[in-house]
């Protein structure tokens, strides 16, 4: 990627991060950002091994997806990266679907390298970055950074053990030996481990399962059952979210007597 280019990018991270809640370093809840930037955020756990999120224009939303299946911090990222696609891409493509290949360091597509670096710097912007390692680390040009460091580093900044070191090394923050020696210490040590250690957020490294559909979702459901694009039980599903049944809209529905697919059929319509 050019540096012409780079810091583009870096214009409208900083941009989207200005409209942020910001703690001292990080962006505090980047899923609760979606709806100030106008966005219609969906989570749902779809399973570790399927696609981890994809953003689309349908009609006039934007829509963005991410599999809560996946640990936060994976999450997370992913969220950013859609973004990413949202402010750089969106006006010469309608949709992107990403997995662990295109949300990847070793991604030679060049959107997605754009998107992974979008991501990179609304998280972790390198101003951010070094003024946690001057304030926060002692004496950190003598003394460099541990495990523990990392950990610290991940609660501050919401990011995971492994996004944290690609960002500090792509920095120039540590070297290649430097980060070896940091991804032994977090194999031997655990990343659970570390965090709780260093009281930092231990759900970082989990899976949350949530669901969270935006209320609008309930109008795409109906028109996907009455269409025959979904079953019964899917609906009841998505009914569910919402604390509703389907008696309470028994008015708008189809009376169907096939019904196919299931939830995931729901989602994944919305990619089509």
């Amino acid at each position: 990627m050019q540096e012409f280019r780079k810091k583009e990018i870096r214009i409208k991270a900083d941009l989207i991060r200005e409209k942020c809640k910001v703690s001292r370093y990080g962006v505090i809840d980047l899923f609760k950002e979606c709806e100030r930037l106008g966005y219609k955020l969906i989570r749902y756990p779809l399973g570790e091994n399927s696609d981890l999120g994809f953003s689309l224009i349908k009609d006039n939303d934007i829509i963005i997806f991410t599999n809560t299946s996946n640990r936060l911090s994976r999450e997370i990222f992913t969220l950013a990266h859609e973004i990413g696609h949202v402010v750089l891409h969106m006006n010469t493509a309608a949709s992107f679907i990403d997995d662990n290949v295109t949300i990847s360091a070793r991604s030679t597509d060049e959107k997605e390298q754009e998107a992974n670096y979008f991501a990179a710097c609304l998280l972790m912007p390198e101003d951010d970055v070094g003024k946690f390692l001057d304030l926060e680390i002692d004496d950190f040009a003598n003394n460099g950074l541990s495990a523990l460091d990392i950990a610290r580093i991940m609660s501050e900044f919401n990011v995971s053990f492994d996004m944290a070191l690609n960002r500090l090394e792509n920095l120039g923050k540590i070297d290649a030996h430097e980060r070896l020696r940091l991804d032994n210490e977090k194999m031997q040590k655990r990343v659970g481990n570390l965090l709780r250690s260093v009281g930092g957020n231990a759900k970082l490294n989990v899976a949350s399962e949530d669901i969270d559909i935006p209320y609008e979702y309930i109008d795409y459901a109906i028109y996907n059952y009455n269409h025959n694009a979904i079953p019964r039980e899917t609906l009841e599903k998505v009914l569910d979210c919402y604390q509703i049944t389907v008696e309470d809209i028994g008015d708008n529905l189809v009376d169907h007597t096939e019904e196919p697919d299931d939830l995931e059929d729901l989602i994944g319509g919305l990619t089509d």
